[in-house]
């Protein structure tokens, strides 16, 4: 159905106007054009036409970007026409996106209550990575000052704490338990800091707990050197809000294919920035989304890593395998690989939701198995939602050591 132009389009539909743009942009990047051979970008409106591209894994850019220097042949304008230049572990080769918030923080500081005026001490790196400037053109464009720490030198970042008495903090939560601790042994005043955006590590319950019991109003956002902000906690809601400007999709891992609503799977993100576009970059990281949310797209949060290659028997086994079985037996539901050790030599089980435990299909994905992986292994057939919900497609159980 047409758009009523007298009506304002939803987010939504906005966000899903700018694809083709996007994607005409990306078509002008060689790599680009040859990985997007034959789409239409006119056609690409919505996200099911979407979800039909091919995705574009982040572990394989650091091979891409060595193949054709410095970005693979996936950046529409040269090095020189950008501001900053960065390199991040892969290695994988980055440039600053234009805008004075290049990297869409703003609002993730404001969530957590940063106001203009205030000083801020940015703890993230500025040296060849971009994490730094992520966080202070963010807190920049917000109004605040930027005090550009970086990591580390506990004693000298004290004394900018006294001197310059910042409201907020920026950096992962380890760091800024160990600035508290050691201004509390050292009877350093540190009372200016009360509120805070980490990002980069765990933040598990029991350390939010203890920056609450020091005064200390702590949120936390989701967020890569690629990519930028991608979702952010928001006062009293559950989960973390998606970022304006981008469209993210969460994919059974190993394919591109959308996981029902609420199931684990991984995230792959589209960028419409057409200095840099990103479509369909698949980041290796698990979600779930939050169903029935009006204040936009919310997802559980990171849990964990989707990359899940087990070398067995001397062979990689990988998440595209597993689901190579799933498309030619439409009849399971979840399948789980698990590898083990018996009698000193590598096993695999794959478990399999079926409503049937018949030993013809048992049989049928065994053979399915072996000629997907060339290796040998059993097939158990489990009941209709028997196996978790943690996006989890191999499972290596074998002991270390």
């Amino acid at each position: 159905m047409p758009h009523d132009e007298n009506q304002p389009l939803t987010p939504e539909a906005a966000l899903l106007a700018r694809l083709p743009a996007a994607l005409d942009a990306a078509l002008q990047a060689p790599a680009y054009a040859a990985h997007l051979a034959g789409i239409d970008p006119a056609a690409v409106t919505d996200r099911a036409a979407l979800a039909r591209l091919p995705v574009l894994r982040k572990g394989e850019m650091p091979g891409r970007q060595r193949e054709a220097l410095p970005f693979g042949g996936f950046v529409p304008g040269a090095a020189g026409e950008f501001a900053r230049l960065f390199t991040s572990p892969g290695p994988i080769f980055e440039p600053q996106r234009a805008g004075d918030d290049p990297w869409g923080g703003a609002p993730a500081l404001a969530a957590a209550g940063f106001e203009a005026g205030e000083v801020v001490l940015n703890t993230f790196g500025y040296h060849l990575t971009p994490g730094g400037f992520i966080f202070d053109t963010a807190a920049r464009a917000l109004g605040c000052a930027v005090i550009p720490a970086g990591p580390g030198n506990t004693e000298q970042q004290l004394d900018l704490i006294e001197a310059y008495r910042p409201a907020g903090y920026v950096g992962t939560p380890d760091f800024l338990k160990v600035l508290l601790d050691a201004g509390a042994k050292a009877g350093r005043d540190v009372s200016s800091l009360v509120k805070a955006l980490v990002s980069g590590a765990a933040f598990p319950p029991s350390l939010q707990a203890e920056f609450r019991e020091r005064g200390i109003a702590a949120a936390q956002a989701y967020a890569t050197a690629d990519v930028g902000f991608i979702a952010y906690e928001t006062p009293g809601q559950p989960g973390l809000r998606v970022s304006d400007g981008l469209i993210l999709e969460i994919v059974r891992p190993g394919t591109g294919d959308p996981v029902p609503e609420g199931e684990v799977g991984e995230i792959v993100v589209t960028v419409l920035d057409l200095d840099r576009p990103l479509i369909r970059y698949a980041l290796g990281d698990l979600t779930a989304a939050l169903p029935g949310q009006e204040d936009g797209a919310r997802i559980r949060g990171w849990m964990g890593r989707a990359d899940q290659a087990a070398k067995v028997k001397g062979m990689f086994v990988r998440p595209e395998q597993v689901a190579e079985i799933a498309r030619r037996h439409a009849e399971l539901g979840r399948l789980r690989l698990v590898v083990t050790r018996a009698n000193e030599a590598d096993a695999m089980t794959l478990r399999a939701e079926a409503g049937t435990t018949d030993a013809a299909l048992a049989e049928a994905v065994s053979e399915t198995l072996r000629a997907v992986t060339k290796l040998r292994g059993t097939v158990e057939l489990v009941a209709p939602g028997s196996l978790p919900n943690d996006g989890k497609v191999i499972a290596d159980e074998r002991p270390v050591g």
